[in-house]
């Protein structure tokens, strides 16, 4: 999995349209249950809002499995598709939007919620801080007390880590590999151990 830029912070984006108010909300959050988290969140902020509408994309930019949304209430694609395609060209994952309406009485019509939507989503886009995220991928090392120094020395090299280690006869360890480059740095190690040590996956 290739590192993908994620939300450092929450971010904003609130206007007026025909006498309704649209909050648009984007916080990060890693996996669904965060996700349906956050959107129960904002509904216990907004409790007198005619409309919560929602979507996420709640792993990896691709990972459609962990995307959703609702129009709660609104007419069918007119909020959470809109708002889910944003996030989904944004390219940016573990991101929940969640636009609250609290409604001022004048119908929009369709093409007036998607823009309304689709617009608030993309302003409060352009006011995101994002950094990168590395996914990584977890390794078991076994290796003896004079081979643990070049172990250490290429986690510092290919920005592994070290997540635990139990000395007993031999070291054990657990590793963490940057998930885009994992296979070539099993591969150097092997090389580096002129191949008495493997990396085992951890299912």
């Amino acid at each position: 999995m290739q590192p993908y830029p994620v939300p450092a912070e929450a971010s904003s984006f609130s206007e007026e349209i025909k006498k309704s108010r649209f909050i648009t909300l984007l916080a990060p959050t890693e996996g669904v249950e965060a996700a349906k988290a956050f959107i129960q969140d904002v509904r216990h902020q907004h409790p007198a809002a005619r409309h919560h509408c929602w979507a996420f994309v709640a792993g990896a930019p691709a990972d459609s499995q962990q995307f959703g949304f609702s129009d709660d209430g609104e007419p069918a694609g007119t909020a959470g598709k809109p708002i889910l395609g944003h996030l989904m060209g944004s390219g940016i994952g573990e991101i929940t939007a969640v636009v609250v309406r609290y409604y001022g009485g004048i119908m929009l019509g369709t093409g007036g919620l998607v823009r309304a939507y689709g617009g608030g989503i993309q302003q409060a886009l352009k006011r995101l801080i994002v950094h990168q995220k590395v996914p990584f991928k977890e390794y078991k090392l076994y290796c003896d007390y004079s081979q643990l120094s070049m172990v250490e020395s290429l986690m510092q090299q290919v920005g592994g880590q070290m997540l635990h280690s139990d000395y007993g006869a031999a070291v054990k360890l657990r590793l963490a590999l940057p998930a885009f480059e994992a296979a070539a740095i099993v591969i150097r190690l092997y090389d580096l151990s002129r191949g008495t040590l493997q990396l085992e996956p951890v299912s």
